[in-house]
């Protein structure tokens, strides 16, 4: 479909200067405008928001491989990821995919898979879908070879996580669900279990590595970020690797020292939308009352983006620019998308339209063009 060129008037508009009551938006060739164009289109009774942007979620993994081994068409899993976006007000998403020592749907040649499935299907689909990469710090042997993996893959970010279960390793202990974690990764559980031992055992070359790695991914002009920071130690460490960007940090101190020493900070939705941590974290809310985040992330579930920015405004945490802005700018100015985020004219015509009463997804549009459109919405815009 192409790109519409429509005034959308009565809304709610959420406007660069705030809720315009009854305002008025327009766009064209994609863009929004500054002065009315094209059909007017009556659009009482519902509210008009700046598309959502994901910063990081995975929730993509179902679509995927919604069975071991079910499905070999993986181009068809990310159109299917991207009509669930779509429908959750989702117009830029940044697909995180794992590179782990965990294989399966999380090892290194399923990576290159789900990279090549999305180069093969972007261009056909209307949401902006951005990939990933999730490396696992200890996978030494695959240092030297990440670049070139990178650049083939045509990523531009990079967030390091270490899942590895350090504890019980050191004592010598076979970690929780290890068979079923082998018997998944397709090895036999005890060369899983010396895997495991042998990466713990190399765990001292790792910092080294790691400064020579993101050093050169930084000359690439990659972007990079860390995973579940637990301490100010740890965030002044990635810092100095060039890691300005801190998803999901555990505590209020790492959180602090992100926010210190100018570092972007990623929170999960989820999080806000259940009231704290399924892991007994540090609350998303608490840090979010603190000034302690820029951006909220899907991370493992899509409908919470919309739902925990409304709710974070009707609890009062944060007025609606605010609480929406997390989802929007925020992650529009932390990814370096500046053509998009709000609706300052100029700017892509990225939007979600809201049933003012019931604050459902009626609409979707990226760039001006749809890509969600449900119910009596449709009969506004198309007679």
């Amino acid at each position: 479909m192409t790109a519409l060129e429509l005034t959308l008037q009565g809304a709610d508009v959420l406007a660069p200067e705030g809720l315009q009551r009854a305002g008025e938006l327009a766009f064209g060739a994609g863009a929004i405008l500054a002065e009315p164009q094209g059909r007017e289109v009556d659009l009482s009774g519902y509210l008009v928001l700046p598309g959502i942007i994901d910063p990081h979620g995975d929730g993509f993994e179902r679509h995927l491989a919604p069975r071991r081994g079910a499905m070999k068409q993986m181009a068809e899993g990310v159109v299917a990821t991207e009509a669930e976006l779509a429908a959750n007000g989702i117009a830029t998403a940044v697909l995180a995919q794992f590179y782990s020592w965990e294989g399966g749907l999380r090892g290194p040649d399923y990576a290159g898979q789900v990279f090549e499935a999305l180069a093969h299907v972007r261009g056909d689909l209307v949401t902006d879908l951005l990939p990933q990469l999730r490396f696992e710090t200890n996978m030494l042997d695959d240092y030297a070879g990440l670049p070139e993996r990178i650049a083939k893959w045509g990523l531009s970010y990079v967030v390091f996580n270490d899942h590895l279960p350090h504890d019980r390793l050191a004592q010598g202990k076979k970690p929780p669900r290890l068979i079923g974690q082998a018997l998944k990764a397709g090895r036999n559980p005890d060369k899983h279990f010396e895997m495991l031992l042998e990466m713990q055992r190399r765990s001292s070359e790792v910092p080294a590595a790691l400064e020579a790695l993101c050093a050169q991914l930084r000359t690439s002009g990659l972007r990079i970020g860390s995973h579940d920071d637990q301490t100010a130690a740890d965030r002044a460490t990635w810092r100095a690797r060039g890691a300005e960007i801190s998803e999901f940090p555990e505590t209020l101190e790492a959180a602090e020292a992100a926010r210190a020493g100018g570092d972007h900070i990623i929170l999960g939705a989820p999080n806000v939308v259940r009231g704290g941590s399924h892991k007994g974290n540090a609350s998303a809310l608490d840090l979010i009352a603190m000034g302690l985040c820029d951006a909220l992330a899907s991370d493992y579930h899509y409908p919470s983006l919309r739902r925990a920015a409304l709710m974070l405004a009707r609890t009062g945490v944060l007025d609606l620019s605010a609480a929406w802005g997390l989802v929007s700018s925020g992650p529009a100015s932390l990814l370096g998308l500046a053509d998009r985020g709000d609706f300052t004219p100029g700017k892509r015509a990225d939007m979600v339209i809201l049933d003012r009463a019931s604050e459902r997804v009626t609409a979707t549009l990226s760039s001006g063009r749809v890509s969600y459109m449900s119910g009596e919405i449709a009969t506004r815009f198309f007679g």
